[in-house]
């Protein structure tokens, strides 16, 4: 992808948000790491796009970037996201990310979530 870093990150916002699992490799490399708050880190592309298929609490919902910081290589970004459960429960959460970067794809993801964890 040619993207920079700024447009990869809301371009892979954009696909999850429209629920089109099968673009995420034009976003994430194949043997992308994300780690994420109540989850095992998730490794490879396949374990990413079964999340997002199977695991993932969201049904449906927008996440609304209020920042992004990019370099070539590293990238971060802040917002909130509000949506439905698969339960049907209301969603808002204000989220931060953190991003590796590697030859204009995402290698590694941290979420990080605005709540108690200490």
């Amino acid at each position: 992808m040619t993207a920079n870093g700024a447009e990869l990150i809301r371009g892979m916002f954009a696909a999850i948000d429209a629920g089109e699992f099968d673009r995420l490799r034009e976003y994430f490399a194949a043997d992308v790491v994300y780690e994420r708050p109540g989850y095992e880190p998730l490794r490879g592309i396949e374990a990413l796009e079964n999340f997002y298929r199977h695991e993932r609490i969201i049904a449906r919902g927008a996440h609304d970037l209020q920042g992004i910081i990019a370099e070539p290589r590293a990238a971060a970004c802040w917002g909130r996201f509000q949506g439905l459960s698969r339960r049907g429960e209301p969603l808002d959460e204000r989220f931060a990310d953190v991003y590796e970067l590697r030859d204009g794809l995402v290698a590694r993801r941290t979420t990080h979530f605005f709540r108690p964890a200490i």
